[in-house]
C-alpha cells in the first residue's frame, strides 16, 4: 500500500521539488541583482560621497545613508511583490494543498527573508562607501 501511495504522489513531489528549486534560484538572482544595483548606485555617487566626507560627514552617516536608501528601494519592491502575490493567489488556488491561498505566515516570512537579503546586499556597498578616502573619490571624476 505504501508503494502505491508513493507512486501516486511522485508527480506532486517532483513538482514541489522543481518549484522549490526555482524559488531558490529566484532568491539568488534577486540577491545578486539587488547587490548589483546598489553597488552601481554607490559607484555613480562616488564624487558626491567624497564631497560629503570632505565637508565633514562621518563614515557612519554615509553608511546609514546608503543602507537606508537600499532598504527604501527594497521596501517598495517588497510592497509591490506582496500586492502582486495577493492578486495571483486566485490563479494558484488549485495548486495549493493544505494551505490557504492567503497565508499570513508565509507572506510575512518571505517579506522578512527579502528584507534580510536587502540589508545584506546594502551592507556591502555601504561599507565600501563609508571607507572611501575623500581626496581619492574627488579625483576620480
Amino acid at each position: 500500500m505504501e508503494s502505491l501511495v508513493d507512486r501516486d504522489q511522485a508527480g506532486t513531489r517532483f513538482s514541489l521539488l522543481l518549484i522549490g528549486l526555482f524559488a531558490a534560484i529566484a532568491v539568488l538572482l534577486a540577491s545578486v541583482g539587488l547587490y548589483g544595483v546598489l553597488a552601481s548606485l554607490v559607484r555613480q555617487r562616488t564624487a558626491e560621497i567624497g564631497v560629503r566626507m570632505a565637508l565633514g560627514a562621518d563614515p557612519a552617516g554615509i553608511f546609514q545613508l546608503i543602507v537606508g536608501q537600499g532598504l527604501q528601494l527594497s521596501l517598495v519592491g517588497i510592497a509591490l511583490g506582496l500586492l502582486a502575490a495577493f492578486g495571483l493567489t486566485r490563479a494558484m488556488t488549485s495548486m495549493l494543498v493544505g494551505v490557504r491561498p492567503i497565508d499570513p505566515l508565509t507572506f510575512a516570512g518571505m517579506a522578512l527573508l527579502f528584507l534580510l537579503i536587502a540589508a545584506i546586499a546594502s551592507w556591502l556597498p555601504a561599507r565600501r562607501a563609508a571607507s572611501l578616502d575623500p581626496s581619492t573619490a574627488l579625483r576620480e571624476e
